[in-house]
């Protein structure tokens, strides 16, 4: 268990990261994931734990989606606009002299945040399906078991989430 568990963590930890926008939050469901996983299903077949494991990882970043939801309704009514700046480390945007290419790498990571960029803006859904069939490589039918759904709405879903990227990144990404 614990080699699978090490196998899908840093997958499964970016795409929590992305869904959610945070990485305390990501590390929260990914965590979570893996101890329902290892304390539910420990005891079952070696090859149906991928399966499980993004059944539960995909509910549990739905479930958060709901919480935030609500969260956000109310926390709109209660919240004061006195945020303090937050002060950018200087050193951080200096240029590393070891590396020759610097314009190339900036490109590369601006391409890279605009990819997770456009990825987190797209609904649940379509996240879901795409980065359980392009990331994770699984099956039409395995992304269907893991989402929950039909075989048809994995299609549409993904196919809906590569039109959209497509649009959203077209000067990034050839």
């Amino acid at each position: 268990m614990e080699r699978f568990l090490s196998g899908v963590e840093r997958r499964a930890l970016r795409m929590a990261g992305i869904s959610t926008g945070s990485v305390d939050d990501a590390l929260d469901i990914v965590q979570d994931a893996m101890m329902k996983l290892a304390g539910r299903y420990a005891n079952r077949n070696e090859s149906e734990w991928g399966g499980l494991f993004q059944r539960i990882l995909q509910n549990s970043i739905a479930d958060w989606h709901r919480r935030h939801r609500v969260r956000n309704r109310w926390r709109v009514f209660f919240t004061r606009d006195d945020r303090e700046s937050e002060t950018a480390d200087p050193l951080g945007s200096l240029a590393d002299p070891a590396n020759p290419e610097p314009a190339k790498q900036l490109h590369e990571q601006d391409a890279m945040e605009r990819l997770e960029s456009a990825i987190h803006d797209l609904s649940l859904r379509q996240q879901q399906a795409f980065m359980l069939r392009l990331w994770e490589g699984l099956s039409v039918a395995d992304t269907a078991r893991a989402m929950g759904c039909s075989q048809g709405s994995v299609k549409t879903h993904y196919s809906r989430a590569v039109n959209s990227l497509r649009r959203a990144l077209e000067g990034y990404w050839p």
